[in-house]
């Protein structure tokens, strides 16, 4: 029942005019997250930072590995689940990175730098485990993955304005030159605490949690104030509470999902979790680290001064914020995989250009040739950031979301945040000693990875664009991990339901509530239906 003596500001804000603030207020905490990972390949070189963390002397770093571990330590963080409210987890995820954020802006020593790393992480993974299911909740289908792509602008956009603070402040202090750009990072969480508590939670949440009228209130509301007669309106609510009648089995327990989706038969969600978790697996490991929170020391391997290693550092990641927003052109148009792949092939190429051209300019004897070899490499760099912005940074984050149903969707997202952590953190570690050892070559590394995504994400990962999240429990449906067989079995369902996919829908779901715990002596047919499995 809805609560009308509450004090509710959001029912005073015209639909489309609080649907965009929603986002806006979204964005404003990716800010921090980008800010966090664009941050520290400039503070950790300064001579005062280098200091305090005994990692070199004045402004050269001797201790790579060292300094590896203090940037893993932020991506810690991040297993959240559905039990607040998406409004309340945002909120523990602010006060979280306010806290890491001002301990690392005084931090006395690494020790103390490492526990503000995993305090601030644990900010940062519950904004990032709840803002994007609550942007793809608030989202039509057909929208959902440009709404991403402007929320995602905000992310770029935090990188950017690291880099340029850092840019900025480079003739001041020691001391000042590290610690403000860490401590500034508070700014955008403390605008989100101002502002989240008068926004609208999430319809799909409260729906999940039987607070009904409420939900459908604030659908009426963001779907362009329309009646609770509209049928549009009337259908999505319907499909909601058709997904709410499962809300509380046994599978959707974590630890059945870890399990191998124990109990969750044909919807196989132990496979959706090592989809999700690998995806963004898979992304943090194709480059982007290396170029986009260290692009002063790449454009310092091209040959470039510091001065102008440190402006190119901040231009390439300004050029990003504009791909991120001409995702919103394409990410629903062409879809999630095909997006991806060609995201993969083109950043391959680039690395290895910008890998073949460092070399040659590095070991080229004509200072001019060699000047002109750099700058074909920094284009490239252009090219590679053009293309992960476009066509991949949206979809590896938005496919996280739209492959788990409404009920657990922020827990089922837990394990894309998972896959992110783990992939940061170790690249984060490893990203300065490759950088350190193996020089232009850790492009080639970079490089061959994106080759190997290519086949990966074409063969297991189903097309989602422009399906209802309802409809998507149909594409994992067979026994093979494989695209086309889940594409026949989704076929097959959907021909023995008349061409109806809300019977389909529920068809399955009676399906999967028909399991029980097998006997012993059970065929392996089963076993394996009732584990869900990956496979």
């Amino acid at each position: 029942m809805a609560c009308s003596h509450k004090f509710e500001p959001w029912r005073h804000v015209p639909g489309k005019a609080l649907l965009i603030l929603t986002n806006v207020v979204a964005a404003t905490a990716l800010v921090f997250e980008g800010f966090n990972q664009g941050v520290f390949g400039t503070v950790s070189s300064t001579p005062g930072f280098i200091e305090m963390a005994k990692i070199g002397h004045g402004d050269k770093v001797t201790d790579t590995t060292k300094q590896g571990g203090l940037a893993a330590a932020y991506y810690l963080g991040g297993w959240v689940g559905d039990k607040i409210g998406r409004k309340r987890d945002v909120l523990v995820g602010t006060l979280l990175g306010i806290v890491g954020a001002a301990l690392m802006a005084g931090s006395q020593n690494s020790d103390m730098f490492i526990i503000a790393r995993i305090i601030a992480g644990l900010g940062v993974g519950f904004i990032n485990s709840i803002i994007p299911p609550w942007v793809s909740e608030l989202s039509r289908s057909h929208q959902r993955g440009s709404s991403f792509s402007l929320v995602f602008v905000a992310n770029y956009l935090g990188i950017v304005i690291a880099y340029w603070i850092n840019f900025g402040i480079r003739g001041y202090g020691s001391e000042f030159r590290w610690r403000f750009p860490l401590a500034w990072m508070i700014i955008p969480l403390l605008i989100v605490d101002a502002t989240v508590p008068f926004l609208p939670e999430s319809p799909r949440w409260l729906i999940a949690n039987n607070r009904r009228q409420e939900a459908i209130e604030i659908l009426c509301k963001i779907r362009g104030d329309v009646s609770q007669s509209d049928p549009m309106l009337v259908a999505e609510v319907e499909q909601l509470d058709a997904i709410v009648e499962a809300s509380h089995h046994k599978r959707n327990n974590l630890v059945n999902i870890v399990l191998g989706g124990r109990y969750s038969g044909s919807l196989h969600l132990g496979r959706r979790a090592v989809l999700g978790f690998a995806l963004q697996l898979i992304q943090q490991w194709t480059g982007i680290l290396a170029i986009a929170g260290w692009a002063t020391t790449l454009f310092g391997l091209a040959g470039f001064d510091s001065y102008k290693a440190a402006w190119l550092g901040g231009l390439v990641n300004a050029f990003g914020i504009f791909g991120t927003a001409a995702a919103a052109l394409v990410v629903d148009r062409i879809g999630r995989i095909k997006s991806l792949v060609i995201s993969f092939i083109t950043q391959g190429v680039a690395l290895f250009v910008v890998a073949a051209l460092i070399k040659t300019s590095q070991a080229s004897t004509n200072a001019e040739q060699a000047a002109r070899l750099g700058t074909g490499a920094a284009a490239f760099v252009f090219v590679y950031i053009w293309f992960f912005t476009m066509f991949n940074i949206i979809p590896s984050w938005v496919y996280g979301t739209e492959i788990w149903p409404q009920e657990i969707r922020a827990k089922g997202y837990s394990f894309t945040i998972f896959g992110w952590a783990l992939g940061s953190g170790v690249t984060q570690f490893v990203i300065p000693i490759l950088l350190d050892r193996l020089g232009g070559a850790t492009f080639i590394f970079f490089g061959s990875l994106n080759v190997i995504a290519i086949p990966i994400i074409y063969s297991i990962y189903p097309e989602v664009a422009g399906r209802s999240l309802e409809e998507i429990n149909l594409l994992f449906t067979s026994d093979s991990p494989f695209v086309k067989a889940n594409m026949r079995e989704y076929d097959r369902r959907i021909a023995e339901a008349g061409s109806s996919i809300p019977v389909a829908a529920r068809k399955l779901l009676s399906e999967v509530d028909g399991y029980r715990e097998p006997s012993v002596g059970a065929n392996d047919a089963e076993k394996r239906g009732e584990l869900g499995g990956f496979i």
